[in-house]
């Protein structure tokens, strides 16, 4: 195994040009797991702690433009009135070591549905910013996630940065695992509510071959919330409703029976998941009103 350690984002350019299979390493959080278990076993690792723009944010008027590199620990601490269903998130990220050494661009390489940072990146919306010597694009996020632990970059393409909406309302996150730490999900769910433009969305983790959004019930929540008048009436979402909502998140899953869990209890605590992240979204929403 050859060790690649490029100073400059040129350099990790030319360098996965040069190599296409070579598989970069930044936090490490997750493909040293895979090679320690000897599940991967790559020719080249491109290493890419030199190249400190990765651990670099900017926050624009509407949107954040988030390092690949930036760790869980600093988006907690520095993004979470941006971000703050990723903020949540990343507090549930393993340990504290970890979220000092993972990234948001690790979870996305990796694109193993149960990463824990995909379900609020869907939830939230957003695109990921994807860099070749051929040139950069932006991958919207709803199209990154492929197939299981395969995403929509080309073999030479490395991921720069996250591109990612601001909260305009609130937003939660919610995790079921069999304890409360160092812990893979069993299931995941996120929600964010964007009052801008008065819809709901939704992301859905470990119960699918991909990370997934809930879109017939963000598009039945969307159309209950407006033809009730509640965005502006601010009152509270009718049980009938919050509990529609939940039977439609639970049936947007696909999950399987494996050690952690079954495909039953996945779709169980998803629809409990979304009826109390809706609820607590909810009443912040009618709070800062």
């Amino acid at each position: 195994m050859e060790f690649l350690r490029p100073a400059s984002w040129q350099e990790a350019l030319a360098a996965k040009a040069e190599h296409p299979t070579a598989l970069p390493i930044a936090g490490g959080t997750d493909v040293m797991v895979e090679i320690n278990f000897d599940h991967r076993r790559p020719d080249h690792l491109l290493d890419l702690n030199r190249i400190g723009e990765l651990e670099e944010w900017e926050t624009g008027t509407d949107t954040v433009r988030l390092g690949a590199s930036v760790p869980y620990a600093r988006i907690m601490s520095g993004l979470r009135a941006e971000l703050p269903g990723l903020a949540l998130a990343s507090h549930t990220v393993a340990s504290p070591q970890i979220r000092n050494r993972g990234g948001v661009g690790g979870n996305l390489g990796t694109a193993s549905p149960a990463g824990d940072a995909h379900p609020a990146l869907l939830a939230g919306g957003g695109a990921v910013e994807a860099e070749s010597v051929r040139g950069s694009r932006l991958i919207p996020i709803d199209d990154f996630y492929t197939g299981v632990k395969r995403n929509a970059l080309a073999p030479d393409e490395l991921i720069r940065a996250v591109h990612l909406k601001k909260a305009t309302g609130p937003q939660q996150f919610s995790k079921v695992g069999t304890r409360n730490a160092m812990v893979i999900a069993v299931c995941a769910f996120g929600i964010a509510l964007h009052p801008d433009t008065r819809t709901v969305r939704t992301g859905i983790g470990s119960a699918a071959p991909t990370p997934i959004r809930a879109g017939t019930a963000e598009e039945f929540l969307t159309a209950a919330l407006d033809e009730g008048g509640l965005w502006d009436s601010r009152k509270p979402v009718p049980p009938a409703v919050a509990g529609q909502f939940a039977a439609l998140v639970a049936g947007a899953a696909n999950p399987i029976d494996d050690v952690r869990g079954t495909a039953a209890y996945r779709r169980h605590a998803l629809g409990v998941m979304a009826r109390r992240t809706l609820g607590w979204t909810w009443e912040q929403y009618r709070a800062e009103g």
